[in-house]
C-alpha cells in the first residue's frame, strides 16, 4: 500500500535534539519537519560499519580482530562479585 500524501503527526523531542534540528532547517533553509525529514532518511540510509570477523583455523569459531582492552579471570571473578 503506498500513500502519496504527506502524513502530520505530533512527536516529542528531547530540548537538544528540538534544538539541532531547528539550527539544521535554519542552516539549510527549510522547515522544521523537512529537516527532521531528511535528518530521519539520512540516517535510515547509512551503513553502520560491520565488525571485521574471521574463522579460528584451530577450531573454526569466529573471531574478532584483536583490539580494545582483554578479560582476564581477575576481571571476571570481580565482575561476578559485584553485588549491582
Amino acid at each position: 500500500m503506498v500513500h502519496n500524501v504527506h502524513m502530520r503527526t505530533n512527536i516529542t523531542l528531547d530540548d537538544d535534539i528540538h534544538k539541532f534540528a531547528q539550527m539544521y532547517a535554519t542552516a539549510k533553509g527549510i522547515t522544521l519537519s523537512a529537516a527532521i525529514s531528511e535528518l530521519v532518511r539520512r540516517a535510515q540510509n547509512s551503513n553502520p560499519p560491520t565488525p571485521e570477523m574471521r574463522r579460528s583455523a584451530l577450531t573454526g569459531l569466529a573471531t574478532f580482530p584483536s583490539g580494545g582492552q582483554s578479560l582476564t579471570s581477575k576481571m571476571v571473578h570481580e565482575a561476578e562479585s559485584d553485588p549491582d
